[in-house]
């Protein structure tokens, strides 16, 4: 499998997005999911603290036991696992730290990522502690997710001479475009940032089983998320999009899977696409989507989708 740069990391172009696990999947099916990928070709996993209540990060531990030198692991901190435990100050930088390399079971983090702007804290003190973490050999990369342009642009500048961030992540899609319009997508080459895209399949809508005007099949994520949040999902703007790519997949015989990885990787500044798998089958699909989309059917899907 292609091999893209996170700063020194090589991870795969198809990465495997771990939010199932600990929530949707237990510890077995976890370990079902990471040594499929890792059997596929697939190196980069991509995890957090708060996903499945802390869980993720020890099951996807668990399940590298053996393998962990095959495997690129992502994790992120920032967002609130309760009451007490969330931010950017230095010193919940450090105990998040710890925190996550104790339930991953490991001695270092390849990619630790501020999972979204603390505003009450300057940038410079968390990239100070991010720093420390590298300088100790805990975190050998440093990330981000959820900024904006400007933000982007100062923690560069705050950074200076020391560990700054690599990567950026925020939500990227056929359904959701914004990073090529807010600028986003550009700093990634004016800063040397790896693009990395959440919600790549637009959660489950650009995967060909949720088809506009049938009912959601069972067992799919949007079958499971709050109504209160599947509605943006279900809106009639989203439905006529996917209803408008689904022909254009039949018409030209490529699944509408397919056309949604190729053409998110068809974008140099797009490291790896970070989509969820429930089961063995999902990921080996998943790595299969993967093609070289001819020029003209990309144009195609940009004019569909703009």
């Amino acid at each position: 499998m292609e091999r893209r740069r996170i700063g020194s990391l090589s991870v795969s172009v198809v990465g495997i997005g771990c939010n199932n696990f600990g929530a949707r999947l237990d510890a077995r099916a976890t370990a079902e999911v990471v040594r499929a990928a890792l059997d596929a070709g697939v190196n980069f996993f991509d995890t957090a603290d708060i996903y499945g209540a802390t869980q993720s990060e020890v099951f996807l531990g668990q399940a590298l036991r053996g393998r962990r030198d095959e495997a690129v692991v992502a994790t992120k901190f920032g967002m609130p696992i309760d009451d007490a435990h969330f931010g950017a100050s230095p010193a919940y930088v450090r105990s998040a730290c710890e925190a996550s390399l104790a339930r991953l079971g490991t001695d270092h983090i390849d990619l630790y990522q501020l999972h979204y702007p603390d505003e009450t804290v300057p940038i410079a003190d968390t990239l100070g502690a991010l720093a420390e973490l590298v300088e100790a050999g805990k975190v050998r990369q440093i990330g981000c997710s959820n900024l904006s342009v400007p933000q982007l642009r100062e923690a560069r500048e705050a950074a200076g001479e020391h560990p700054a961030f690599v990567s950026i992540q925020n939500q990227y899609s056929l359904l959701a475009r914004e990073v090529e319009h807010d600028g986003v997508l550009d700093a990634c080459n004016e800063l040397d940032l790896a693009f990395l895209p959440y919600y790549p399949l637009a959660n489950g809508l650009l995967t060909g089983k949720v088809r506009p005007g049938e009912p959601i099949p069972e067992g799919t994520r949007l079958s499971m998320m709050a109504p209160e949040r599947s509605v943006h999902w279900l809106s009639d703007a989203f439905q006529a999009k996917v209803a408008t790519l689904l022909e254009y997949a039949a018409s030209i015989n490529v699944p509408i899977l397919s056309l949604a990885f190729s053409w998110l990787v068809s974008h140099p500044e797009v490291a790896s696409v970070i989509a969820g798998a429930s089961s063995p089958e999902q990921v080996r699909a998943n790595v299969a989507a993967v093609t070289t989309l001819d020029e003209t059917v990309r144009a195609r899907l940009d004019e569909l989708t703009a």
